[in-house]
């Protein structure tokens, strides 16, 4: 039912933006490796759906993508680096977007989302997963352990920006609950520290958690989220919303992020192929099945107002716990 929805909600917007602004260019035949820089650890949820991507994405080209991991500082050093790079349409970048609209208000990369072509692939939702060998069986227990020890649980996540600490910090605000923020190069690094006990959960997304959820060495507890989510040989995880009455939370897009400023054949180039080979793309619709994504491919002007919502959620977010340096607001981020 979820799919469903997103796929209604951007299918129309796909076919009618595809072509958008450099559309009449001619096709664009890369004559050397496109680098694709992950600004996260591999293995994470970025790495994931981005490896998936970029093989499709190959096939049409004729041309290799190398994959780039360049973790650090929530992932803006990477995202700066595809940015700096010369504007000939061989550098991209991959991520969240609500990440890539968070970064000027934190002061990171003074860049705007609006100044990227945005080539949505997949939607995330986050979980919150406590360690197989913690005694927490439903999010109404691990509340009330936060509550009465405030600041001690450990929660693991990829670093302010991220996902998880997004998802934890809307936690945090609905319930009034602290805890002990644990940060990693990404979010396969804080699944596997919440494996081995070294934090207690983490709220990283359920991509990064399925493997793990399946081996039973994570016990998800809810989605952050109104909605339910069905994870494939697991089952349904219920939504927070069960146990925190009105909570919800914006779409997580993922996907590859293009400079404003390459070859305008770059462009579109990359807008037919979503179009017409990523849109129901058989590949990266099994992978949103096996990891509990929401399959959602969108581009153009579409994929920044789908992305609007979350990136709005999480620049406030940021800002009202004291992490931007402007308010979002100076920087084109009305608040939601």
């Amino acid at each position: 039912m979820q799919k469903r929805h997103f796929l209604q909600a951007v299918s129309a917007a796909i076919a009618a933006l595809a072509f958008t602004g450099p559309a009449m260019a001619q096709q664009w035949k890369p004559t050397k490796p496109v680098n694709l820089i992950v600004p996260w650890a591999a293995g994470g949820s970025t790495d994931q759906i981005t490896r998936v991507t970029a093989a499709e994405l190959e096939k049409v080209l004729g041309q290799k993508i190398i994959i780039v991991n360049q973790p650090g500082a929530s992932g803006s050093i990477g995202t700066k680096n595809a940015w700096e790079a010369p504007k000939d349409g061989y550098t991209w970048a991959a991520g969240a977007a609500q990440d890539l609209g968070a970064y000027q208000a934190l002061g990171m990369l003074d860049v705007p989302a609006k100044d990227w072509h945005l080539f949505l692939s997949v939607a995330n939702i986050a979980v919150v997963g406590v360690g197989a060998q913690t005694p927490y069986q439903n999010m109404g227990q691990l509340l009330d352990a936060m509550k009465a020890k405030p600041g001690e649980i450990k929660v693991a996540t990829a670093g302010v920006t991220s996902g998880g600490h997004n998802a934890m910090e809307a936690i945090s605000r609905a319930t009034g609950v602290k805890y002990r923020h644990v940060t990693y190069d990404g979010g396969n690094p804080a699944v596997v520290a919440t494996v081995s006990g070294e934090t207690d959960l983490t709220t990283q997304l359920a991509v990064e958690q399925a493997e793990m959820i399946r081996g039973k060495r994570i016990r998800p507890l809810a989605t952050v989220s109104d909605r339910a989510l069905e994870i494939e040989g697991y089952g349904t995880i219920e939504p927070i919303s069960k146990t925190i009455p009105g909570f919800k939370s914006a779409a997580n897009y993922f996907g590859i992020f293009i400079p404003k400023g390459v070859p305008a054949d770059v462009v579109a180039t990359v807008q037919k192929i979503w179009a017409e080979n990523i849109a129901n793309n058989a590949a990266i619709k099994a992978y949103a099945v096996n990891r509990g994504a929401l399959f959602a491919p969108v581009a153009g002007d579409a994929a920044l107002a789908a992305a609007m919502p979350a990136i709005q959620a999480n620049a406030w977010l940021l800002h009202s716990t004291g992490k931007t340096k402007v308010s979002p607001d100076t920087v084109g981020i009305p608040k939601p």
